[in-house]
């Protein structure tokens, strides 16, 4: 056994040991490992952010088109002049800007507006009435048309809810040449520029109102003249949306109590009048009345 741990031994005093210089180089790399992990990381940071940034700006710049837009702050009523406190100039998002919207809020304060805004929309020209327009229904009723107020009862005027901005048919009901009642749309889908003296609606709070104007072209202006003084008149609600004509021939007393047709009776067959015939002659004097015999 002691031989054999003298064999072992010789072995491991003979085998090579590593070179001073090898050491020296491993412990060297292993400390460049340490000292390029923490660059690394910095530098991947640094790229990080740098990407970061750039991607920021690209959004906003792409976020923002170059273009400032004056819109809406406050409400804004109809035939009322806009005040400063109402509008504001904004960067427009995106590239698509709309079609001549105003850029400088000078250009709006002080112009009257045709019809009623909210907060967020864009002004435009064709919601500002004329520069030298002075306020009122004038300044909101379009080019080419006319307005014309009829009197009205919570019945005939849909209890209210016929309110500026919505749309109704105006019904006419008399009595025709021969007397018999009829009842005939004669103007269709009229626009409401005001009940009574306003002309903003609120839907949500309908007002009976005894008035109502309404926006027309001369011709239909002249109809309705008439129309009201051949009967009353009676306005229908309609959807907003539906931009069809009415075209009826009217309804008559007939068709209401005769749905179906007149009833069908037996004709009547006139009598003749007796015939007085005379053999002879009569004499009348005076009161007295005779035959008169002849010679």
């Amino acid at each position: 056994m002691w031989k054999l741990f003298s064999i072992k031994s010789k072995q491991s005093l003979q085998r090579p040991w590593p070179s001073p210089s090898k050491c020296t180089l491993k412990k060297n790399t292993l400390t460049n490992k340490a000292v390029k992990q923490p660059i690394i990381a910095a530098v991947a940071l640094t790229m990080g952010a740098t990407a970061a940034f750039i991607t920021a700006r690209s959004l906003q710049t792409d976020a923002s088109s170059g273009h400032t837009v004056v819109i809406v702050e406050q409400p804004i009523e109809a035939g009322k002049a806009i005040a400063a406190m109402q509008v504001r100039a904004v960067d427009w998002p995106g590239s698509t800007v709309p079609h001549e919207a105003k850029s400088r809020t000078a250009d709006v304060v002080g112009r009257i507006a045709r019809v009623s805004m909210i907060p967020g929309e864009p002004i435009l020209p064709g919601k500002l009435a004329p520069i030298n327009a002075t306020g009122g229904l004038s300044s909101i009723i379009p080019e080419g048309k006319r307005a014309i107020t009829v009197k009205v009862n919570e019945v005939i005027s849909v209890a209210g809810f016929a309110l500026p901005g919505s749309y109704v048919d105006v019904l006419v009901s008399g009595k025709d040449a021969s007397r018999q009642p009829f009842s005939r749309t004669v103007l269709s889908r009229v626009k409401v520029l005001a009940a009574a003296q306003e002309t903003t609606a609120e839907p949500d709070k309908p007002k009976v109102v005894s008035a109502v104007t309404l926006e027309l072209s001369p011709v239909e202006a002249e109809k309705l003249d008439l129309a009201r003084s051949i009967g009353d008149l009676s306005l229908v609600l309609r959807n907003e949306l539906d931009t069809g004509e009415v075209n009826s021939a009217g309804v008559r007393l007939g068709d209401i109590v005769y749905p179906n047709g007149p009833a069908k009776s037996s004709p009547k067959v006139a009598r003749a009048a007796p015939v007085r015939r005379y053999s002879e002659p009569e004499e009348i004097r005076g009161t007295v009345r005779g035959r008169k015999s002849t010679p």
